[in-house]
C-alpha cells in the first residue's frame, strides 16, 4: 500500500477514534418501513425504498412479508415471527435498531395525534396540519389547544425555530384561540400568524390553507384527515396520493416514538417525503423537543386550561324576554357558532337587544351601535369573547 494512502487511512480513523472520545460521532440513522397493507401494492414501498437507498442519507430498514428486493435492504421479516409488523416495529424502536418508522393505520393510544406537512399550492410554502390522525383529547376544543403544542413541536424538531400558528376557522375556533393566548399570557412562547384576509387575526380562511400564511395550521384531527387527502390527492383525482409528506409523527406528553403515518392510498412520492420527514425529526431528536416543550406549556397551566374546556354540566333553562326590537348594525364577531344562542340570551338578561347571523368570517353577534362597546364588555366578562 503507497504511503499516501496509508497515512490518508491513518487520518480517517484517528478522526473516527476523536469523535467517538468527544461525543461527536453520529451513528447513521435508520428509519423502518412497514410494506404491507398499500392499497396500491408492494411496487410502491419498493420504489420508495430504492430511491432513499439511492439518495443515501440515511438507511431503510424494511419490517414486512419476504420479498425478493429485500435483500438489498435490511429486512426484519414477518414469515416466521409471532409478532405482528407493528408489533416488530415496536421492539426495533425500543431497542434503538430504528430511530423512527413510516407505517399505516397504526393504532395511537388517546392522547397523541399525528402532524401532517404538506406544501401549499399557491407559493410552494410547507404547511404543518396539526392534526391529521388520533385523538389529543375526547374534548374537542381540548384536543385542539393540545394539537396546537403538538404542530408547534413538529415545527420546531424540524428546525423552524419560532413557527406561526394560525387556528382554523371550524366549530371551536375561537374558544381554542382564546385558551392559546390564555397560555401565551402564562408564560408559553406562541407566536400567532396572520391571516392573508383584509381583517387578519389568527383564525384561519381556506385560502390562508392555499397560501401557507403560517407554519402550523391547527384544527381537529378529523377536518386535518380531509386536508392531507384534498393536499395530497388533488392532482390525481384522489385515486393516488402524490404529493406532501404524509399523516405525520403522533405528538402527545410522555409520548416518545418516532413514528409517522401514511396512507393505503400514498403513492411512491408521499412515502419517499414521509420517511424523510421521520428521519429530519430524528436527526432534530423529537422525543426531546417534545418533553421540552410540554414541560413549559404545562408549567404555564395548559392541564387547567385544558380543564377549563371540558363541557359544563346543563344548567337548567330559563326562558329570557328579548329586548324592544332595535335596528341592529354592529357586528361582533368572535364567538363560537355553538355558544351564539347563549350569547345573545345574555345580552338579553342585560337588557341589550341582540341578534344573532352569520358573517363571511364566520358567526357574528348583532347589536345597536349604541350598546356596541357594553355588548362586548359583557361578551368577554361572560367569557364568550
Amino acid at each position: 500500500m503507497p504511503n499516501q494512502v496509508k497515512q490518508t487511512v491513518k487520518k480517517v480513523f484517528e478522526d473516527v477514534a476523536d469523535a467517538i472520545d468527544n461525543g461527536t460521532f453520529e451513528q447513521r440513522i435508520k428509519i423502518g418501513l412497514t410494506i404491507d397493507g398499500s392499497e396500491l401494492g408492494l411496487d410502491v414501498m419498493k420504489q420508495a425504498a430504492y430511491a432513499i437507498k439511492q439518495a443515501n442519507q440515511f438507511d431503510v430498514v424494511l419490517i414486512g412479508q419476504d420479498v425478493p428486493w429485500a435483500q438489498d435492504f435490511q429486512h426484519i421479516s414477518t414469515a416466521n415471527s409471532d409478532q405482528n409488523e407493528y408489533q416488530l416495529m415496536e421492539s426495533l424502536l425500543a431497542d434503538g435498531t430504528i430511530d423512527g418508522c413510516v407505517t399505516l393505520h397504526y393504532p395511537f393510544p388517546i392522547g397523541v395525534s399525528t402532524v401532517g406537512k404538506v406544501v401549499t399550492p399557491a407559493f410552494g410554502r410547507e404547511l404543518f396540519i396539526a392534526t391529521t390522525t388520533g385523538t389529543t383529547s375526547a374534548v374537542r376544543n381540548q384536543a385542539m389547544v393540545l394539537n396546537a403544542v403538538n404542530g408547534i413541536i413538529a415545527a420546531k424538531t424540524m428546525g423552524i425555530a419560532k413557527p406561526t400558528v394560525g387556528i382554523l376557522n371550524v366549530e371551536g375556533a375561537n374558544t381554542v384561540e382564546r385558551a392559546l393566548r390564555t397560555l401565551k399570557g402564562n408564560g408559553y412562547d406562541i407566536a400567532f400568524g396572520e391571516s392573508q384576509r383584509a381583517d387578519g387575526g389568527a383564525i384561519l380562511r381556506g385560502n390562508d390553507l392555499l397560501t401557507g400564511s403560517v407554519d402550523v395550521a391547527v384544527c381537529d384531527s378529523l377536518t386535518g384527515n380531509i386536508l392531507m387527502k384534498l393536499f395530497s390527492a388533488y392532482a390525481s383525482g384522489g385515486q393516488y396520493e402524490t404529493l406532501g409528506a404524509g399523516y405525520g409523527p403522533g405528538i402527545g406528553a410522555d409520548y416518545d416514538n418516532n413514528i409517522c403515518i401514511i396512507s393505503r392510498a400514498s403513492g411512491v412520492p408521499v412515502i419517499v417525503n414521509a420517511l424523510n420527514y421521520a428521519y429530519q425529526l430524528a436527526k432534530g431528536h423529537l422525543a426531546t423537543i417534545s418533553k421540552q416543550e410540554y414541560a413549559q406549556a404545562k408549567q404555564a397551566q395548559l392541564d387547567q386550561i385544558c380543564a377549563d374546556l371540558k363541557p359544563k354540566a346543563a344548567a337548567e333553562t330559563k326562558t329570557v324576554e328579548a329586548p324592544a326590537k332595535e335596528v341592529v348594525t354592529d357586528q361582533i364577531p368572535g364567538i363560537d357558532v355553538i355558544e351564539m344562542e347563549d350569547a345573545v340570551q345574555l345580552l338579553w338578561q342585560k337588557q341589550i337587544y341582540a341578534e344573532s347571523g352569520m358573517g363571511c368570517t364566520g358567526p357574528i353577534i348583532l347589536v345597536n351601535e349604541k350598546n356596541g362597546e357594553k355588548a362586548r364588555k359583557i361578551l368577554k366578562e361572560g367569557a364568550y369573547l
